[in-house]
């Protein structure tokens, strides 16, 4: 390993990587949980994250969990479950993952030299490039001729508009939940797919936006004044100004 001027190995030793941080974050919340007697069902009934999340929080397995900005999202529900400072201890972990590898400066690094091997080796290369381009072009002169025979001597098909209708029917079923929120007026909202946070953030009046999930989609509002979610495009349903519903569930069609 080569340091720079300015960086010592002890300096970089000394920051903790992602999966350390992890794994230090994950011991202080399930001390506390198990302190307060909660348990990792109560938890997750309460976040619904799902339980496999929750541990592999604790338990410090970073391979276990999504991308560095969603474990955040669920760090910090989950902190608050049990009555601490979920924003704090989201912003102790970060999403950029940690690297001690240090690049080595241009200007010590010694000159690549190309030996007669690697001139051998880029003839080589130059000339199955030089066949390939040539084949190519041969090609695509007679591609044109070819497809006007076989057009010639096959039938004119039709296309059947039901097959095309069949075929989008299909498509949309390929996920089991999907809902449509239009928003009326500016709201909050935290989207929740299959136990884990999809987006979360304010929207402004006029947005329209689409998430899908497998099991089970959720959404976390503020004020649900003037939200509109269709689901399905079979059910529509629009939530006025002053509902007290914060939180709606949806899961698949029978």
């Amino acid at each position: 390993m080569i340091f720079t001027a300015n960086q010592h190995p002890s300096q970089m030793s000394s920051q903790p990587t992602q999966q350390e941080k992890l794994q230090e974050i994950g011991s202080k919340i399930r001390q506390v949980r198990e302190t307060q007697g909660v348990s990792i069902e109560e938890v997750a009934k309460q976040t619904r994250i799902q339980a496999r999340l929750l541990i592999a929080i604790e338990q410090g397995q970073l391979e276990e969990l999504p991308e560095p900005v969603y474990i955040r999202g669920l760090m910090k529900r989950f902190a608050d479950a049990i009555g601490l400072d979920g924003a704090k201890y989201a912003q102790e972990f970060s999403t950029a993952a940690n690297s001690n590898t240090v690049n080595p400066s241009w200007q010590k690094a010694p000159t690549t030299q190309l030996r007669p091997l690697h001139l051998y080796f880029i003839y080589l290369l130059l000339v199955v490039l030089s066949i390939w381009g040539l084949s190519l072009i041969i090609d695509q002169r007679l591609a044109p001729k070819e497809s006007q025979e076989s057009h010639n001597s096959q039938p004119q098909t039709t296309h059947n508009p039901l097959q095309k209708e069949v075929a989008n029917v299909q498509s949309s079923q390929n996920s089991a939940v999907k809902i449509k929120v239009s928003i009326e007026n500016d709201t909050w909202l935290q989207v929740i797919s299959d136990g884990e946070q999809v987006y979360e953030g304010e929207l402004s009046a006029g947005e329209n936006r689409t998430w899908t999930a497998q099991e089970e989609l959720t959404l976390h509002t503020k004020d649900t004044g003037g939200l509109i979610v269709e689901y399905h495009q079979q059910q529509s349903a629009k939530f006025e100004k002053g509902s007290d519903l914060s939180t709606i569930t949806y899961s698949p069609v029978n």
